[in-house]
This record gives C-alpha cells, structure tokens and sequence, in this order.
C-alpha cells in the first residue's frame, strides 16, 4: 500500500497531493510556497475565506484548474503547532482516508514532511499514517447481496520526505501492522455467533499460528475434563458447541522465560444461562469474545513486528447457553486450580472461564498476567463507553501498560481492590468463594474473582466491555466493533523489556 520517496516535485503528473497545514501560518514557505506561488498567490485568501481550512482535522479539497500537474490538493488541518502531537496527526490521517474513500480516490501522493514538527519526527508521522490508513477504512464484509460492480478503493499511498527513507519504511510498516492487526479483532467480534463458534475461533487461531510460525495447543473437551477445568466446563454445559481452550506461543528469546500471559475471554454468545438477559440486552451478546479477538489481534501484530518478549496467549472459549444439562444458580464447581465455587449469577460465566485460563497460562510458564475481557455492565455505569477499566495486584506491572495504552491512545483507568471486596468474593457457605456477590461494585467484584486465581503473579485485568464497540462511526472507523487492547497489548509486549 505504501511507497517511499525521497525526490519530489510539483511538475509531476499526480491524481493527488496532500498537505499538512497549521493554524496561524503567517507565510507560506517550502512546499506550501511552491503551491501557493503555482496558485497564483491566492491561497492566503482561500485560507481567509474558509475554502482552505487549517482548523484541526478539518479537511479541504481544491481543484488546481491546470495550474499544477496535481489534479487535486487535500490540505489537512493541524490546529495549532503546539497542540500538535501523534494523536491529533493520526486522527487527522483518519479522516483525510475516509474523505478520500468516499471520493472514490485510489491513490495519494502525502508529503509527510509538511506535518513534521519538533515534537513530531517523521518516523511518528509515518507511525501515525500507517496506523490510521486501514484503521479508518475498515469495512466489516456484512452478509447483504452485492453488486458485481467492482468498488474503487484507496490502494496506494506515496509518502514524500526528505527523511531516511528506511526509518520511514519501517515506521509505516510498524503503524500498518498494528492497524492491520486491530482491523483483525474487530472482523472476529463483528461476526455473528453462529458463524463464529469455539470451533471456528479456535481454527481462527491455529491458522494465525500458521501464518508467523507461533507454536499453538488446542484443548478439547475430554482433555480438560481430565485437567479439572470445571469452570469452563461448566459454563459450556448448557451448549451443543464444543468448548476449547486455545493456547498460542510466541518465543522471541532464546529461553522460555520472562514469559507475559494474555488471557483473551472468548465467550462467543453470552446467553446469560438461567440467569437470562432481558431481550435487548441479548442483542450484540456475539461481541462477549471481545477480549479474545484483542489477544488474536495483538498476537498478529507480535507476529509480524517481531519483538524480543516471550508470549502465551490462553483463550477459553465457549457460549453460555441454556439447556437441561446447563449450569444454574446454587451449583458448586471446582476449578482447575482446586478452588470451589459457588454459582450465584450464571450470567457471571465470563469470570469462571477465565480462572481456569489464568491457572492453565500458569503451567504455561506466565511471569505476568493480563486478562482481557467483556466482563461487566458495571463498568459501563462506572467509566462509560470511551475508558477501560483495570485493576492489578502490582503497580510496575500496571504503570508499564498504563504507558502502552497512553501511546496508543485506547485510555484505561484503574478500579481499586480492598479486604472488603475480597471478602465479599470468598462469602460463602458451600464453597471457598461466590461468582457473584452483587451489583454494587459489580466490576470491581469481578476482577477480584479473577484475581484469586492470579494469587501472587503480577497480574493486569482489563475489562472493555464498554469500549469493545462503539454505536457511531469516529475518525479510526466505522460503527462496531473497535479492536479495543489489541494495540495496547502489543505496545506493552514491544516495549516490556526496555530499560527504564
């Protein structure tokens, strides 16, 4: 998709150009001299009148009338240079594709250097468009009739600079991964549920492993009756669907040490069990693996970028059904780990999953734990639909992923966990702990289930379930499913063995 040029002139013949402009610009030097003198010295006054716009993310479309050999300029608004930064160039990079997309443009030639700053190198601006290009044009191949007429697409980018031309390369290649990689797990969480089973998910994975040569593991049912693994089990009761437990390796260092664990929650329809959902609130239960698709989305961007970091992901994966033979309230399971539970709220199987995957990515070898996974209403009431909520027993742990999800821009804000809150987890008169203790600090309950599982491992637990998807379209993509800690996830790893 991308080219990277060093030479570059206006007398070339181009379909488009693109160009960076910042609010305030008292003269116009360099590239924009050149185009403003090709012009005819008018772009000072189409800046004034408004026909140019340098208003941040605002994009301006001129036609140059045969005065260039450039059909078309796009002029990107940058705001105000010292306001400028990686997230205000991406999100401007967004909207100029999506502009262009819906123009019907299949190739742009950027002149990178025109959104250059001090604070913002080439490699970021690079970084930025790589991400942006297929994160804003994503489109999930619905299941409508189409026209044979074949789409005009956005294909090809051509970045002019006066950089190095190999960091470049190599910044795009990097910022393409992780919009690629994102674009993934959003695909897997848009697809419905009886199109993406435990089977198909965990075939998912294995042809992923296929592709970056990850070693992989795919437990069935029989096996994990014999490793004791009764919490996924027993959310699986109720379904015809086979459960699995899906584990991926990635080995980035000579010995299988120093390994980080990410745990995905892959509950592929989320009934409620007995305990039901009411009838809205089972519409859009096939996104409930969404914080599987962000491990598989994260293990593709690991396995394309490469990083010195050893990696286990685990995914349990399930739906939670209803049926003669399924799981209800007042049951008492035994978990992998030996742990007894009292079931209290069937609707809370995404907590019970996950234990057993937390104790299984322990016998994989995991130093650290990050679990990912749509797990709680409650934390919709408490952070909305635009912050994820976290919770962690170690706080080096947690401020190397508060990094990551600060660089990638995906905010997450931590949750406490108190005495109190363990208690009321491990209240039970039957058993050494409940699922459910009740909806007040309900997401805080449920990552303290999980961390009794955890015990004393550095552990992160992530709980997206109201940023996992979004009800409208923004400047990285459409309405649906986001990717959400596919990025985050990947950074994390990239950047975990860094010196401080």
């Amino acid at each position: 998709m991308f080219t990277v040029k060093n030479e570059f002139t206006l007398t070339e013949s181009r379909e488009t150009l693109v160009v960076g402009i910042f609010e305030k610009t008292t003269s116009f030097e360099g590239l924009l001299g050149e185009v403003n003198t090709a012009l005819g010295d008018t772009l000072a006054s189409l800046v004034k009148e408004g026909d140019v716009s340098a208003k941040k993310g605002a994009i301006s479309k001129i036609h140059t009338l045969g005065k260039l050999e450039t059909k078309r300029i796009y002029f990107v608004g940058l705001g105000k240079e010292n306001d400028y930064n990686f997230e205000v160039v991406r999100s401007a990079f967004g909207k100029l594709v999506k502009a262009a997309q819906k123009a019907k443009v299949e190739s742009l030639d950027i002149a990178l250097d025109s959104f250059i700053t001090d604070k913002v190198e080439s490699v970021d601006v690079a970084h930025a468009l790589g991400e942006a290009a297929p994160l804003a044009t994503y489109k999930f191949a619905d299941y409508k009739q189409k026209s044979n007429e074949p789409a005009k697409e956005l294909s090809a980018i051509t970045v002019f600079t006066n950089g190095d031309q190999v960091e470049v390369e190599a910044a795009l290649t990097v910022g393409f991964a992780y919009g690629t990689g994102t674009n993934s797990a959003r695909t897997l969480v848009n697809t419905p549920g009886n199109m993406l089973t435990a089977t198909d998910l965990a075939n998912y994975a294995v042809e992923l492993a296929g592709t970056y040569n990850l070693e992989y593991e795919v437990l069935e049912k029989a096996e994990m009756e014999k490793l004791g693994m009764g919490a996924l089990l027993a959310v699986n009761k109720g379904s015809v669907e086979p459960p699995k437990m899906i584990v991926l390796k990635y080995q980035g260092k000579e010995e299988w040490t120093d390994v980080i664990g990410l745990i995905g929650k892959g509950i592929t329809y989320d009934s409620g069990g007995y305990s039901i959902k009411p009838k809205d609130g089972l519409v859009g239960m096939k996104s409930d693996m969404g914080g599987a698709a962000a491990v598989l989305g994260a293990m593709e961007i690991i396995g394309q970028l490469k990083p010195e970091q050893n990696v286990v992901a685990v995914i349990p994966a399930t739906d939670n059904m209803i049926s003669g033979e399924a799981f209800k309230p007042d049951d008492v399971i035994t978990s992998m780990s030996g742990k007894t539970i009292e079931i209290l709220n069937t609707d809370a199987e995404g907590r019970l999953a996950l234990a057993d995957a937390v104790t299984y990515a322990k016998q994989h070898g995991a130093n650290y734990l990050v679990d990912v996974a749509t797990l709680t209403g409650g934390v919709i009431v408490a952070l909305g639909n635009k912050i994820t909520g976290a919770m962690t027993n170690n706080e080096e742990l947690f401020e190397k992923l508060l990094e990551a999800s600060n660089e990638v821009g995906e905010m997450i804000w931590r949750l406490p966990i108190t005495d109190y809150v363990k208690e009321r987890v491990r209240k039970s008169n039957v058993a050494d702990m409940n699922n459910s203790p009740g909806r007040d600090g309900h997401a805080i309950f449920a990552g303290a289930f999980i961390g009794e599982f955890v015990e004393n491992t550095p552990w992160v637990h992530l709980d997206i379930a109201g940023t996992a998807t979004t009800s409208a379209e923004y400047d990285l993509g459409p309405a649906g499913a986001t990717g959400v800690m596919s990025r985050t996830l990947a950074a994390f790893v990239e950047r975990f063995g860094e010196e401080e």
